[in-house]
């Protein structure tokens, strides 16, 4: 009778365990890169497409090896940025490109362009220099490095499209003052040293105003040449 007893209670609390280790697994969150980039999500929206806030970039669809890139300069402080140094610190290099690899692979619509603010002389100076550059300056045109619909190119060269003016030009002071910089050759800082003030209102404001193309993904590695030497960029 005891042992019958014994028994029956020994098995009720077996499944009493096993009932608190189903719903211990069922309430934890999904073991999958979506759920734990949650924290980039705040600054960078759902799926890497980007916030209200104009000095927080897209993400999605950048090449992959881009992203990577500057996962490394905020964790080893080349990029600062205190929240993103913090977040990133002690991060492994293979989680860095796992990161990388899932919103690359995001491809939210991009946004609709924003009205500009600078006047119609001042765009067409942006225009000039984004599609022809200025060769007595030694400035490249932007297309011949981010691709004649500005979409990128894999691994390294970010798409121009889907970011707003100001972040664009907060970038452009950024490489233009040092405090951005890249892998040598840093070609960005090498072209953004070339530019005026004046010259980086305009760029950053006609590039604000582009449309999404039929095609917004970066072209295959080698689709074109670049005008020179980049570090991001291997050849």
């Amino acid at each position: 009778m005891f042992a019958r007893a014994a028994a029956s209670a020994a098995v009720m609390i077996s499944l009493a365990a096993f009932d608190g280790a189903a719903a211990q697994t069922a309430n934890q969150p999904p073991d999958t890169m979506a759920a734990r980039v949650e924290a980039c999500t705040p600054c960078h929206g759902n799926r890497g497409e980007g916030t209200s806030d104009v000095y927080f970039p897209r993400l999605a669809g950048k090449p992959s090896g881009y992203l990577y890139n500057q996962l490394l300069a905020f964790r080893s402080g080349r990029r600062k940025y205190p929240p993103m140094n913090y977040l990133l610190e002690f991060l492994p290099d293979p989680y860095l490109e796992a990161m990388a690899e899932y919103f690359a692979g995001e491809h939210p619509p991009l946004p609709q362009p924003s009205p500009s603010e600078v006047s119609k002389d001042v765009l067409a100076q942006g225009e000039a220099l984004a599609t022809s550059g200025d060769a007595g300056r030694g400035i490249p045109a932007c297309v011949s490095c981010h691709g004649p619909a500005l979409t990128g190119m894999q691994p390294g060269i970010p798409g121009l499209l889907g970011l707003r003016a100001a972040y664009v030009s907060a970038q452009l002071g950024a490489w233009r003052y040092g405090t951005r910089t890249a892998k040598s050759p840093d070609c960005m800082q090498l072209v953004a040293g070339h530019l005026t003030e004046a010259d980086v209102t305009a760029v950053a404001a006609w590039l604000a105003t582009r449309p999404a193309p039929a095609n917004p993904a970066p072209v295959p590695k080698g689709t074109y040449a670049l005008p020179f030497g980049c570090g991001s960029q291997p050849n």
